[in-house]
């Protein structure tokens, strides 16, 4: 790809008569890289990815998607892109198969190349034994795949991923992961929301959490957790009541501490010490974890705790 830089925004804004629901954000994604969107619900991630996608146009500020104006280019720039939604739109009337060379149709694609095409991704996506099936007969794993498939039919520069695998059981999401992968190392740049945590640490060269239509950070998920979290975490499940005393007097020892209804959490740099410390307390030992600093810790300390619909 020549462009370095695959989406560029500033000052992006976008309002829904007075509700404000982006607010001025600017980011840029660099190609050939996975770059996130995480934040709890309504924080603005999915109205972005519409303005990205061309989907819904900017109220204000600045968007280019591959070097064009978002929306005044809008078309060209869609016949460059896939899109793998966040709900399943895939047509139950019709087989695996042409799900795909019926949606090739759509950038006037013709049969003779989209068929070999849509067999190569069936197999690339492991469906080529479901060429035939209908939709209904599929597992919920088998269509985010299918969907994946189907969105590089117009072998896309870039690829945008709404919570491609929200719903999905640990195996299929793991295959899932495994093709974005290796879509990145074919050149494709991915740009991707998700709730998993996880998701986004394994996925994501670089990531931004937005909250009420801001970003409140942008970085690596490595350099995120090494400057908003502590690098150690104790968590001690479910303490008796002769602990909690004790566990109160080793707060100050800690970076931070949460009481939350179920465990204690003590954020610390320094977790071999504070460990000693817990464990001389009356606790049964298998309800004391000592585990790294994740982006989830990040997340929590950035966006807080409280469900937000």
């Amino acid at each position: 790809m020549s462009d370095p830089v695959v989406v560029v925004a500033r000052g992006l804004t976008k309002r829904f008569g007075q509700f404000e629901a982006v607010k001025g954000i600017d980011f840029h994604v660099d190609a050939e890289q996975c770059f996130g969107f995480l934040g709890p619900n309504g924080a603005g991630k999915t109205t972005t990815m519409r303005m990205i996608s061309c989907s819904s146009p900017p109220t204000g500020g600045e968007l280019t998607v591959l070097g064009m104006p978002a929306w005044v280019d809008g078309r060209r720039i869609k016949r460059r892109m896939g899109v793998v939604p966040q709900e399943n739109n895939l047509d139950e009337e019709v087989s695996v198969i042409d799900n795909l060379i019926i949606y090739a149709r759509y950038f006037d694609i013709s049969p003779k190349v989209s068929t070999p095409r849509a067999e190569e991704l069936l197999s690339f996506v492991a469906l080529e034994d479901k060429r035939d099936w209908r939709i209904y007969a599929l597992s919920g794993g088998m269509k985010r795949r299918l969907l994946v498939a189907r969105s590089l039919m117009n072998e896309p520069e870039l690829l945008i991923l709404d919570e491609p695998t929200t719903g999905l059981d640990p195996q299929a999401r793991h295959l899932v992961w495994e093709k974005l992968r290796s879509l990145k190392r074919q050149g494709v740049t991915l740009l991707l929301t998700t709730h998993y945590m996880e998701e986004a640490s394994q996925l994501c060269d670089r990531l931004v959490i937005m909250h009420e239509g801001r970003i409140l950070v942008e970085g690596s998920p490595r350099e995120l957790v090494a400057g908003h979290t502590s690098p150690q975490v104790i968590e001690v499940f479910e303490p008796p009541l002769d602990a909690e005393a004790g566990l109160a007097a080793l707060e100050p020892v800690a970076d931070r501490t949460e009481r939350l209804a179920d465990r204690w959490l003590f954020y610390t740099g320094d977790g071999d010490a504070l460990l000693a410390k817990v464990r001389a307390l009356p606790l049964d030992p298998s309800s004391v974890w000592l585990r790294g600093g994740m982006l989830e810790d990040v997340f929590l300390s950035l966006t807080g705790r409280g469900l937000l619909e």
